[in-house]
């Protein structure tokens, strides 16, 4: 028997497309209200089970659908149409830190937020010291978690759902919490939670580590669910979609050019969603033009996975870029990649001289390792000792390390 079911799910949540008039009675704004709202369905006749012990992983972009699939298994709303079976005790996180409160001390916010997961009070206690030493917080314990540092907080919460004794366990984007080595620690327990015959289903847009935690994987893409199979193949499927194009509005005379897509290519003339450390590097973003863009600048910007912030820049700023009507494309080229391995995000937009015309947003991709490195960045660069006598006698050291 698997340990839950997706049978043909669909979730509707209806939208208010915008303020009726005013009404004399409330009879009347309540019809106006109704008639004015429009339908989005998040889910789309989507089936799929789980079986007992397997871990499967969930991806696509945003609004694709994935935490709108784990709130109804954890039972936060309910299906529009379709059948949910749910074989076991299931625990569910769906954002780290959930229940904590500011005032109350760290101790105090894991009985707490233990309590809010299912969690019974003697189960708490027991546990209490492996939660605070995996969170890395003992000394802080009895500090209210108002004066912890973001890292500090989103590790306790982690900690605590690290520590559920349930048969299902739900996980959404919660690998991206603190730094590397704790991340790291959050795999291990993962892998351990698997190993003792826990079921896993988590979302994230940390492919590699979907590549080492995931049995099985599927890809949801507005709603809808594409395809299923091993992490690798569900992977290159996902690339293939970054060459989509956008949905425009075709008639919009405002903007000058629209992007229509961001792709990378592995050196097989394949699209990937897989970068190496210290490798080459090749994207292809293509544009729609619909007035003469005299002085244009095309920029690419990849993104850290833990906060979103600008990690490298790239701009053709400086090389005269002349965008005529029509379709085009312009490839960028890197020798090599210089971010470490982990979860990452691309966007790119289109500039001219008064400011932004265009933008693509989040295209996500991993970094697995290639050249040896420590840290999140790296440059080849050379060490070269010197005598200390005279400084005059020194030999190469061709080995990259880390800047």
């Amino acid at each position: 028997m698997p340990a839950l079911e997706f049978l043909s799910v669909s979730k509707r949540y209806r939208i208010n497309m915008g303020a009726s008039e005013p009404a004399p009675d409330v009879f009347r704004r309540f019809i106006r209200m109704w008639r004015s709202q429009g339908e989005f369905w998040a889910l789309r006749d989507v089936s799929f089970s789980v079986s007992r012990g397997e871990a499967l992983g969930i991806i696509g972009h945003n609004g694709a659908g994935k935490s709108t699939a784990l709130k109804l298994l954890s039972n936060i709303t309910t299906p529009t149409r379709g059948e949910i079976r749910i074989n076991g005790r299931i625990a569910a996180l769906l954002e780290v830190g959930s229940g904590f409160h500011p005032e109350l001390t760290g101790r105090e916010n894991v009985y707490l937020s233990g309590s809010i997961l299912g969690m019974r009070r003697a189960e708490i206690a027991a546990k209490l010291d492996s939660i605070l030493d995996f969170a890395g917080v003992r000394e802080f314990a009895d500090v209210p978690v108002k004066r912890y540092s973001s890292g500090m907080y989103v590790r306790l919460g982690f900690a605590i759902a690290a520590h559920l004794d349930a048969d299902i366990l739900l996980l959404d984007e919660v690998l991206a919490v603190g730094d590397a080595k704790f991340q790291e620690r959050c795999q291990e327990r993962i892998l351990e939670l698997k190993a003792s015959g826990k079921t896993i289903v988590f979302i994230t847009h940390d492919l590699a580590a979907m590549r080492q935690l995931c049995d099985r994987a599927l890809l949801l893409n507005h709603g809808r669910l594409i395809t299923e199979g091993s992490p690798a193949e569900v992977i290159s499927h996902y690339a293939t979609l970054g060459g989509e194009r956008r949905v425009r509005e075709r008639h919009d005379v405002r903007k000058a050019a629209h992007i229509t897509s961001l792709v990378f290519w592995d050196d097989t003339g394949r699209p990937t969603t897989e970068l190496r450390t210290g490798y080459p590097v090749r994207a292809v973003i293509e544009y729609e033009v619909f007035r003469l863009v005299a002085s244009a600048a095309i920029n690419l910007l990849f993104h850290w996975s833990s906060d979103w912030g600008v990690s490298s820049h790239f701009s053709t700023a400086g090389t005269e870029l002349r965008l005529m009507p029509g379709t085009g494309a312009i490839e960028f080229t890197c020798d090599e990649l210089t971010l470490g391995p982990g979860a990452y995000a691309a966007s790119c937009t289109i500039d001219d001289e008064m400011g932004e015309i265009d933008f693509v947003s989040k295209t996500y991709f991993s970094v697995l390792p290639g050249k040896p490195i420590r840290g999140k960045f790296y440059s080849p660069h050379r060490w070269v000792p010197l005598d200390h006598a005279n400084h005059g006698e020194s030999w190469p050291v061709t080995r990259t390390e880390e800047t």
